[in-house]
């Protein structure tokens, strides 16, 4: 048997493409944050996760500028060797300020947070158990990790204690769920999910990736609920409200020092760049000194939220800027991206695996830089394509 077999045999794209029905990997040939455009046309952007519109701000931009200047493009060695700035221990320090955590550890991508931190953590002997809803990123680090994996069903406290319960004393445990969920736009039950970790002794990780620069003025799910202190570790990523490329996870001194020395995915990566990072730092003050930025994207949320169930549409249990369209087939779902993306708005189309069968949407997702004209205009755009497919 050729091992490229399955790669010949997988035409479901390729047939998507043919269709044109294909809503991934299209190339953007200029962006200003709330617009961008595409094959010579101006779309709204409503599929970012630039939830603060910072990638634009003019601050950012010369941090990134100065520190290519200062540093050049890039460290090229991991943090262990040549690839730590003062820079990075910068961030580190602020980050953990913000947050509310005695230390923290950046990495060069998200993913890389959740891959390292997780598997660094979680040995032999010890279980981890994910929200079935958690990010790709949550469950391949569980897989790499030595421990048993286990998930309970999504945001059902019932079921995850039922699975703590069944899970012998002396083994350790890690709850990991995402604060604010990357499709579904609700939040994690923290009140909840901390009086049970608590209870059954198990320590309790959330990836803030969606949640900082949104939810407790900026600081996050812990901070929204008044829980920061009875959460173990707050992750973090640069590539949603700090417009730029990276990530964070935060801690006591003690856990952080260990994740540093045994996350794989940190020890055998070049560090994050200069630019990046300087981005992120400048990224950070702005949402500390402009804090009506977070106001803004949360009005509109709550604005977009209402609009759309008003015209009809299914947007599930939302809290935040993410704001999904359930439609609940493959079809029906590109057939609806497609009509908005010739009529200027921009969504994302998100099937199976990224979603459960039956809950195909458009996930929407909204920055503070969005003006009236932008949302009336996406109100509209949806209002005539609802009609037009029948979702309304």
């Amino acid at each position: 048997m050729d091992i490229f077999d399955k790669c010949f045999q997988y035409t479901a794209a390729k047939e998507a493409i043919k269709a044109g029905f294909y809503p991934y990997f299209i190339p953007m040939t200029g962006s200003d944050g709330a617009t961008a455009e595409c094959r010579g046309q101006r779309l709204i952007m409503c599929g970012s996760n630039n939830y603060l519109g910072l990638t634009t701000h003019p601050a950012v931009q010369k941090a990134a500028k100065d520190a290519i200047d200062r540093f050049g493009t890039s460290c090229t060695g991991s943090r262990f060797l040549n690839g730590t700035l003062e820079l990075h221990e910068q961030l580190e320090t602020e980050l953990a300020e913000w947050v509310g955590k005695p230390a923290a550890l950046a990495f060069s991508t998200g993913m890389q947070v959740n891959l390292g931190t997780i598997s660094a953590v979680v040995g032999r002997g010890d279980v981890v158990i994910l929200d079935k809803d958690d990010h790709a990123s949550i469950v391949d680090g569980a897989r790499l990790s030595w421990g048993e994996v286990k998930r309970f069903r999504h945001n059902d406290m019932q079921d995850l204690e039922n699975i703590l319960a069944e899970i012998p004393t002396t083994m350790g445990k890690l709850v990991v769920v995402d604060g604010v969920f990357s499709m579904e736009g609700d939040i994690a039950p923290l009140p909840a999910l901390v009086s049970i970790c608590r209870k059954y002794g198990a320590r309790l990780m959330v990836d803030d990736a969606h949640a900082l620069g949104v939810l407790g003025g900026g600081r996050g799910t812990a901070a929204h609920f008044g829980l920061t202190d009875e959460v173990d570790l707050i992750m973090g990523t640069f590539s949603k409200s700090f417009a730029s490329l990276g990530g964070f996870i935060a801690g006591e001194n003690d856990v952080i020092h260990y994740i540093k020395h045994n996350a794989r995915s940190l020890i055998f990566s070049a560090s994050i760049s200069p630019p990046n990072a300087a981005a992120a730092l400048a990224a950070l003050h702005v949402m500390r000194d402009e804090p009506e930025r977070i106001e803004r994207v949360n009005m509109i949320a709550r604005r977009m939220r209402q609009a759309f169930g008003e015209l009809g549409f299914k947007t599930g249990n939302s809290a935040t800027p993410i704001v999904p369209i359930v439609i609940g087939d493959t079809n029906s779902t590109f057939m609806t991206w497609k009509l908005l993306f010739q009529k200027g708005v921009f969504v994302n189309a998100a099937i199976p695996p990224a979603v459960s069968e039956g809950r195909q949407m458009l996930r929407t997702s909204f920055m503070a830089t969005h003006r009236e004209e932008h949302l009336n205009k996406i109100l509209e755009t949806f209002k005539a394509v609802g009609k037009e497919v029948g979702l309304i």
